[in-house]
């Protein structure tokens, strides 16, 4: 399984196509076996779940994201958590252990920059 999450640093970023890059966690039997990061290509619409279904993600972990975005990584069966904050590290191992849901939140401004996932 692949769990990714948008990164700015160690953190979790804000708004999921404004992203610094994905936090790709590769696991197994509930450990992480791997973990890489992976440069954001650039926000363009409808890309970015097809580039991470590409990486072979199977779920996507944001402080916000807009509502296409979310319809199209349930298309191609992928899992979303939104609300997301802290650390990506912390927020893997409160998935794991299934203490990390999703807040359902939807993002619908693009002129914010990280006021997304409140």
């Amino acid at each position: 399984m692949k769990i990714v999450v948008s990164s700015e640093g160690k953190q979790v970023s804000g708004h999921f196509g404004h992203c610094e890059g994905f936090t790709v966690y590769e696991v197994e039997e509930g450990k992480v076996l791997n973990k890489t990061f992976v440069e954001s290509p650039g926000h363009r619409p409808g890309f970015l779940p097809v580039f991470l279904k590409d990486l072979g993600a199977n779920v996507v972990i944001a402080g916000g994201m807009g509502e296409t975005a979310q319809q199209l990584f349930k298309e191609r069966e992928i899992e979303v958590v939104v609300g997301a904050s802290g650390l990506c590290d912390d927020l893997i191992e409160a998935y794991l252990k299934g203490q990390l849901k999703s807040t359902g939140s939807v993002c619908r401004e693009h002129q914010h920059e990280g006021n997304c996932g409140h």
